[in-house]
């Protein structure tokens, strides 16, 4: 299985108030082409910083991250930039969208803006119709954001970070500003994806979407202490279960 993602030795210092503070201290791990990872752990422990990091959203103190196989500190900031356009989605808690544009222009913006797929606005369009349709929101093609639900939203972001066929999702908090249906429609989607073979990597203080994962990181102030590996999830009766088991994982890990 081909390494998309390796980490070594990743640091990430702030400096407040001539105060150092050391968010992330020689973090090492691989992500492999397929795994859908969840990174966890307390509130301040580094999660969304290690995501923004290994992504290229944010510059590293020490240590390598490759994608790919190459080093991302090593490009400029236009080729990091047409990287992450190209060859990465991004999804957030916070679900951003241009109010000034509806559901399926929001979409294809990017492809139209990364240009990495030749072809026609009109087949791009469809190619989101599409995906629209396999995520259930066919219906709200048309809608301005302010008139759909959060999930709807939500599975809308998914739709976008796709569109550019990416080699990766990053996901920071996906579920986090969603009710419990909600979640569990967008997590469905997510885990769907997955099983079609786009690698996922998120972070969640949610168990029941660490339990859709095949791997979960825990991280302690900006250590990762502990590694879960599980089956790729594709047998809803067993959802219970695999909570179970996370949940009795993390409370060793101190959860």
């Amino acid at each position: 299985m081909d390494t998309i993602l390796e980490v070594k030795n990743l640091c990430k210092t702030y400096v407040i108030n001539k105060r150092q503070n050391n968010v992330l201290r020689n973090v090492n791990f691989k992500v492999k082409a397929g795994e859908m990872t969840a990174v966890m752990g307390a509130s301040g422990s580094g999660k969304s910083t290690l995501l923004y990091s290994v992504s290229g959203m944010d510059n590293i103190t020490a240590g390598e991250v490759k994608f790919c196989g190459k080093d991302i500190q090593g490009m400029s900031g236009n080729e990091l930039a047409k990287l992450r356009l190209d060859r990465m989605g991004f999804i957030f808690q916070q679900m951003y969208m241009l109010k000034n544009l509806n559901i399926l222009d929001n979409i294809i913006l990017p492809a139209h803006q990364s240009r990495k797929i030749k072809e026609s606005h009109s087949e791009t369009a469809e190619r989101a119709r599409a995906l629209m349709h396999k995520l259930g929101i066919s219906d709200i093609a048309d809608n301005d954001i302010n008139e759909v639900s959060g999930g709807q939203l939500q599975r809308a972001c998914i739709c976008r970070g796709m569109i550019n066929r990416p080699d990766i999702i990053f996901a920071d908090e996906p579920t986090g500003a969603l009710d419990r249906s909600a979640s569990d429609e967008v997590m469905d989607e997510l885990s769907g994806i997955n099983n079609e073979g786009t690698t996922i990597m998120l972070v969640t203080h949610d168990i029941r979407v660490a339990a859709r994962c095949t791997r979960i990181l825990y991280i302690v102030d900006g250590n990762i202490e502990g590694e879960y590996n599980m089956d790729r999830y594709i047998d809803k009766s067993k959802t219970r279960e695999r909570e179970r088991q996370v949940s009795n994982w993390l409370m060793e890990m101190g959860w």
